[in-house]
């Protein structure tokens, strides 16, 4: 398996934007079908490649013979910082949609790809409901970390005890971003995790590899994909992910896979597949279930596009 930095350039309100992503293949071919990971807020691309251990999604998805791009949202990582106030959940899914283009004909490393599946955690999630029901150029979704019963108290509780701007931040204020970027302030990333069970060296790695989100993220975000019914415009297969020890996303309807396809279906019309992880967190690739995690999407996808 191999694994290769690139930069893609975008546009962002007419703006020229770079895109840094990952591609990680098996040695010596290249599938015909791509996951594209789109990453959650406060996280970089490095969520799909964490350095440490074995919670690598796209390590184990190139040995598994699957090909994935993993990319930092404009405004993390290595990406381009724009003006935050350009970053919303419709211009992020844009660029998205820039990327899922370059894939297709192979404008990304010489290689092109004639299938492309949507994985998104958290906030990422909601981007992809967004790019999926904006430009339908898509042929699967990956939905992790979301559901449509968030609670919001919870999500209040993280903004007042847990989050700062970026510029305050030890580990990110040197970016030189404006005012608008926040991130995790130093020990509060146990919120993606607790009461999930999970290996402290993760919470660690988790921790040194924080990133920043737009403040603008979540209000256009929470409205449009989360509480809405906008993903019943999706038109390909779709599959949900959540760990039951989620208490952002999995408060109110995760006794049972049962429960949660229940739920979700009314939100849904061209088929849902669910997968529940025992005693995973909200950041379910990185909790000690993780490997069921993968394994569930690589048969999900095996039984879509093989």
């Amino acid at each position: 398996m191999s694994c290769t930095d690139t930069n893609i350039q975008v546009t962002l309100t007419l703006l020229p934007q770079t895109v840094h992503g990952k591609l990680c293949r098996p040695v010596g071919i290249t599938p015909d079908t791509v996951q594209l990971l789109v990453h959650g807020g406060t996280y970089s691309g490095r969520y799909w490649d964490l350095p440490y251990g074995e919670y690598s999604y796209q390590r184990e998805m190139g040995r598994l013979g699957r090909a994935t791009f993993a990319i930092d949202l404009l405004g993390s990582g290595t990406s381009s910082q724009p003006l935050s106030t350009l970053l919303t959940g419709i211009t992020q899914a844009s660029v998205v949609h820039q990327v899922v283009s370059k894939l297709r004909t192979g404008q990304v490393l010489g290689l092109p790809f004639d299938r492309i599946v949507l994985v998104g955690h958290s906030m990422g999630s909601g981007i992809a409901i967004v790019e999926a029901t904006s430009y339908h150029d898509v042929d699967g979704v990956v939905l992790t970390g979301m559901t449509h019963s968030m609670d919001a108290l919870m999500l209040t509780t993280i903004f007042v005890d847990g989050i700062h701007p970026a510029i305050l931040d030890p580990l990110l204020a040197s970016r030189g971003g404006d005012a608008g970027y926040i991130t995790t302030i130093p020990g509060a990333r146990h919120f993606f995790h607790d009461p999930g069970t999970y290996e402290p060296g993760v919470l660690t790695a988790d921790e040194t590899t924080k990133d920043q989100v737009s403040s603008t993220m979540v209000p256009d975000l929470v409205p449009l994909a989360f509480t809405s019914t906008l993903s019943r415009a999706i038109t390909v297969p779709v599959l949900m992910a959540n760990g039951t020890q989620d208490t952002l996303f999995c408060a109110f309807h995760c006794t049972s896979s049962t429960d949660l396809l229940n739920a979700e279906a009314p939100y849904f019309t061209s088929g849902l597949d669910v997968v529940l992880l025992p005693n995973a967190g909200h950041s379910l690739a990185l909790s000690t279930g993780a490997p069921a995690y993968r394994s569930a999407v690589d048969g999900w996808l095996t039984s879509h596009f093989e």
